[in-house]
């Protein structure tokens, strides 16, 4: 039986203004300071325009990464294997949410994690929340817009002002879509877990599997419609709780 060869210089890896699909084939590693035998892909960063970053952390048995968080707020996914974050022994599914200033100390034992990282935005009169840690499998889904064939897990709680990050993960059974296109102040990105369908991303229309990640930007029109045989699950990030900025009509400089 013959397989499907793509095409050289061939990939579904799209990059465009509004948005950009990166396929698991278009990845290139880079090395971060403080991290050793670990490969980096950065996918989502600020010098696509996106407003946070998104990093596939390649862990090998020895591994290890320390830093601090800086200004930033850090959110860890293990994807794979087992690591140790600041302490706390974390398997696939297992997920931490670091406040800034926060040192960060990561020891792995073969792991891939997804790593969130954005600049904290605090709300007067608001305290910054601690850190936290958990296990997705134990936080309850909750239909999305009453509809029980598409589910949410809210894993960073949105209802606590002190968060202006969120990250969900959604499920959606075979031919199960989002209800209508989304257009919000929003910004995304997501990383799809299992399963695939199709992405609608402004006018145009991705199919999209397992290991493709997709940056969204604010006002991104999109729409999403899962194919089976099993269940399509994504993890998903955004801003939330947070007046939008302002800028001056004619700034200086």
């Amino acid at each position: 039986m013959s397989h499907f060869q793509p095409v050289p210089g061939g990939s579904r890896t799209v990059i465009r203004d509004r948005y950009a699909l990166i396929g698991p084939d278009s990845h290139v590693p880079s090395v971060l300071p403080g991290w050793t035998q670990t490969t980096a892909h950065i996918l989502i960063s600020p010098a696509m325009g996106a407003g946070f970053v998104q990093t596939l952390l390649i862990l090998d048995k020895k591994a290890s990464g320390t830093g601090n968080t800086g200004a930033e707020e850090h959110f860890y996914y293990v994807l794979e294997g087992s690591c140790r974050l600041n302490g706390k022994d974390l398997t696939a599914g297992h997920y931490g949410w670091l406040p800034p200033s926060s040192k960060f100390e990561v020891q792995s034992s073969a792991s891939k994690v997804m790593r969130f990282a954005k600049q904290y935005e605090p709300l007067v009169g608001t305290p910054v929340p601690a850190a936290f840690f958990g296990d997705s499998a134990k936080v309850p889904e909750t239909p999305f817009l009453g509809d029980p064939q598409a589910r949410l897990r809210s894993l960073i709680p949105e209802t606590d002002l002190g968060h202006d990050f969120a990250v969900n993960i959604f499920t959606f059974d075979p031919g199960a879509t989002l209800p209508f296109v989304e257009i919000h102040i929003m910004e995304h990105g997501l990383l799809v877990l299992e399963g695939g369908g199709i992405y609608r991303l402004n006018d145009d229309w991705h199919p999209v599997a397992q290991g493709d990640v997709i940056w969204m930007a604010p006002y991104c029109p999109q729409w999403f419609i899962a194919k089976g045989p099993g269940p399509t699950r994504y993890l998903y990030s955004k801003n939330v709780n947070r007046e939008p900025h302002t800028l001056p009509l004619h700034p200086k400089g």
